[in-house]
């Protein structure tokens, strides 16, 4: 339970911290190179959960 307060604790710092400097997370998942890291992270562990199930 006090793992998802911290985790919870340290996003909520991070989204503050993000805000202090005006970077807007918004506008980095919207951007086409925000997406294609996002599609690109998603590809890697898409092949690294099915590598796993197949060594089960």
């Amino acid at each position: 339970m006090w793992a998802v307060i911290r985790l919870v604790f340290w996003m909520l710092v991070l989204v503050l911290t993000l805000s202090f400097f005006g970077i807007s997370i918004q506008a980095i998942v919207d951007s086409p190179a925000g997406r294609a890291n996002f599609s690109y992270i998603a590809q890697l562990f898409t092949q690294a959960w099915q590598w796993l199930t197949h060594l089960l």
